[in-house]
């Protein structure tokens, strides 16, 4: 399975429900530059995968728009405080799929981009807002991922 990792894109300051913070003009901006970066390279998952915050459901559904691909389900193990492990378990129910890309947020991704790879807690990974991260898992588990890319926006 190649797992694509999307941190949401540039969102509003931090308020009372930080799950309904919106993305900026500048997020849209993000969001719309990472859609046409994965159509032009022929990065089209199966499955879009989201955190139901709004942020990332907006990312996600530009994401989707601009690959044609209406196939999004939000799924409540993504939103902020996604352990990395539980985030393994719950993958496994989309393995049928070549490609999934997930939507989510840090420090979360992070963790899971090194849960994947297996690196120890002395080698951090950092993931900005609207960063792409692709990584090839053969069988889900800890370390049994190989390292595609990771891309900020600002390179896309």
């Amino acid at each position: 399975m190649l797992i694509t990792i999307l941190r949401h894109a540039d969102a509003e300051p931090h308020c009372v429900d930080d799950a309904a913070r919106r993305l900026t003009e500048k997020g849209y901006k993000q969001a719309k530059r990472v859609g046409c970066f994965m159509k032009e390279q022929g990065i089209r998952p199966d499955i879009i995968l989201t955190s139901p915050a709004v942020r990332a459901r907006e990312t996600a559904e530009i994401v989707g728009k601009i690959l044609a691909n209406q196939n999004l389900t939000e799924v409540p193990w993504a939103t902020c405080g996604m352990d990395p492990m539980r985030a393994l378990d719950e993958l496994a129910a989309y393995s049928r799929f070549k490609s999934v890309l997930l939507v989510g947020h840090e420090p979360d991704l992070s963790c899971l981009i090194a849960t994947l790879l297996g690196l120890g807690k002395s080698i951090s990974v950092s993931v900005p807002k609207a960063s792409l991260t692709s990584i090839d898992v053969p069988r889900l588990g800890v370390g049994a991922g190989t390292l595609q890319f990771l891309l900020p926006v600002k390179f896309l």
